[in-house]
């Protein structure tokens, strides 16, 4: 079977969570199965992915307006089905089109995207709602999310994200690492876009509980900043380190007392997921994918309640004993996700979604 690709978020500067999951995509679907041809709206990358081709002499936002505008044509990639890892949905009429939603959050929190961020991917969902022969969902709530949204249960499939695990890997480093981004020893970490339906204003509440009970751990923040104002991170004992390379945020959740993922909304919470992989204790909010994610594996809150949290941060960082145990459920729950599994899912919806199209014919 060919797959023709879209890899316009892996040839990026910084590849961000779709581009690791279309290079991790890349790397474990078997090619026994699978051939696959690659193509974005950009010149040959150094480090190209398979059979890659540049589709258009536009950048890539020109590109992908016109893709959403005119659809009565087909990409110029060979395959037999074209695969959207996101909702910029290439045109694919003479094949059967797959799409990967990761979440809804433009239209359950629009207030963290620009405009124009909603109308696309607004516009890409109702493309993928019409015209797709299978949809890869990362998780029960994203699926959930898509039929209320009016997409044929039938043509959904679940598939979870995987999670690489190197425990060879040399941490001697970390320690230095970490000083070098001048944050404290001892502190709670949180990873993503800072914005509104991160929820990191009730974490700061939670960690100023903390610290008033004589606990002197600091709150550590890793991410960019995103679309929509977020008040109240201004404090001492908050640091706010921005976008860092895989290096350090390797050595920062190692070097974490505690792993915490308070948002409001995910449809997958790959983070957490990468925590308990590095042998971090992870507490996270039990609303929307977390907890299928998460599972009994980690601490699961009411995302509103800042004195739980700041209880649960605070026993994890006082009881040895404890903490130990949340590492090992999580590190072991953490090693039941891999790539190897779901991309054998992903060349199954392939599969469907050839023969969903075959059976309209």
């Amino acid at each position: 079977m060919k797959v023709a690709l879209h890899v316009g978020q892996v040839i990026q500067p910084i590849p961000g969570g779709i581009g690791r999951y279309t290079k991790s995509l890349i790397r474990a679907l078997p090619n026994d199965e699978v051939t696959l041809y690659t193509f974005a709206c950009a010149d040959n990358p150094v480090d190209a992915p398979p059979r890659y081709k540049r589709v258009s002499r536009f950048n890539y936002r020109i590109e992908y307006e016109l893709w959403h505008r005119f659809r009565a044509r087909d990409i110029n990639c060979e395959g037999d089905l074209v695969h959207a890892p996101s909702l910029a949905v290439p045109p694919s009429k003479s094949r059967p089109l797959v799409v990967t939603v990761h979440d809804i959050a433009f239209l359950r929190h629009p207030g963290a995207f620009s405009k124009r961020g909603v109308t696309f991917h607004s516009k890409g969902l109702d493309i993928a709602r019409k015209e797709a022969s299978a949809l890869i969902v990362p998780s029960r709530f994203t699926h959930d999310e898509l039929v209320r949204e009016g997409v044929d249960p039938n043509l959904i499939h679940v598939i979870p994200h995987g999670i690489d695990i190197d425990e060879s890997v040399d941490t001697s480093e970390d320690s230095a690492i970490v000083e070098s981004t001048g944050v404290p020893k001892r502190f709670v970490l949180a990873v993503g876009t800072i914005e509104p339906r991160k929820n990191l204003p009730m974490l700061v509440r939670a960690m100023e509980n903390v610290r008033n009970k004589g606990n002197d751990l600091a709150l550590v923040l890793v991410g960019p900043k995103g679309w929509g104002e977020v008040s109240g991170l201004d404090r001492d004992f908050v640091y706010e380190v921005g976008r860092v390379s895989d290096e350090i945020l390797n050595a920062l959740m190692r070097q974490a007392t505690v792993y915490c993922v308070p948002s409001v909304y995910e449809g997958f919470g790959m983070p957490a997921l990468e925590a308990m992989s590095r042998k971090t204790p992870v507490i996270a909010s039990g609303v929307a994918s977390l907890p299928e994610v998460v599972g009994d594996a980690g601490i699961l809150l009411d995302p509103l309640d800042s004195s739980a949290w700041a209880n649960a941060i605070d026993m994890l960082s006082n009881d040895e004993k404890y903490r130990e145990e949340q590492i090992e459920r999580g590190f072991v729950r953490a090693k039941s996700f891999t790539w190897e599994s779901s991309a054998r899912a992903h060349v199954a919806a392939y599969r469907e979604a050839l023969r969903h199209w075959r059976s309209k014919k």
